[in-house]
């Protein structure tokens, strides 16, 4: 019984969330899109002309919030967005996409060759392990999407790239940032508004490699 009252509060929350019908009017495919875009328009970040590659990005609400600042007068996109993830995604104009598990080399050969030795811009991860509740096993999931972005991040971002990842406060955070910081010369943790104050979720954002 107790399980399914949480079900139907999270229901009426979700139907009543001002992002959710934002999303909605938009045509967002998730509520998401505008976490990115709150932190990318305080980092100003996301140009004209740039490379992105999207990590976890199913169902592709932030594929789509890059597409909106990459598209020009024309209607065409200026720059490449390289979208990647473990589900399908419904295909978005503009948007190159590549299903499989980022875990795996395979996949992550498959993305290197798509690139083509293009260098990124920005690497956007809105990755998220599935948890199992225990929480020395979701902090090991946790860090080690983490890890795998910024693996990632460090070997194929131009020097003044940048990488947002999602994150989770509790155990292994400040690990985390930790790593961090020794890639890069700027980490900020960012809570857009449109993350919900009950969530651990944070996000950060690492800007310029270091030398």
């Amino acid at each position: 019984m107790a399980k399914k009252k949480t079900s139907k509060a999270w229901v009426h929350r979700h139907i009543n969330d001002p992002y959710v019908k934002m999303a909605q009017q938009k045509g967002y495919r998730a509520r998401a899109a505008y976490k990115l875009l709150e932190i990318i328009d305080s980092e100003k970040l996301l140009h004209p002309g740039d490379i992105v590659v999207d990590l976890g990005a199913a169902p592709g609400s932030w594929s789509q919030v890059a597409r909106e600042r990459l598209v020009g007068p024309n209607g065409v996109i200026n720059g490449r967005i390289i979208a990647l993830d473990l589900l399908e995604m419904e295909a978005i104009e503009g948007v190159e996409f590549i299903q499989g598990d980022f875990r795996e080399e395979k996949i992550l050969r498959q993305l290197e060759s798509t690139l083509n030795g293009q260098k990124v811009d920005l690497v956007i991860s809105d990755m998220a392990p599935n948890l199992s509740g225990v929480a020395a096993a979701d902090s090991a999931r946790i860090e080690h999407v983490c890890d795998l972005a910024l693996e990632f991040a460090t070997e194929h971002l131009q020097p003044n790239g940048a990488l947002i990842v999602k994150t989770f406060h509790g155990s292994g955070f400040s690990q985390i940032v930790k790593r961090y910081k020794e890639h890069f010369l700027r980490v900020v943790e960012r809570k857009p508004q449109a993350s919900r104050d009950r969530s651990a979720e944070t996000f950060l954002v690492a800007r310029n490699l270091k030398p």
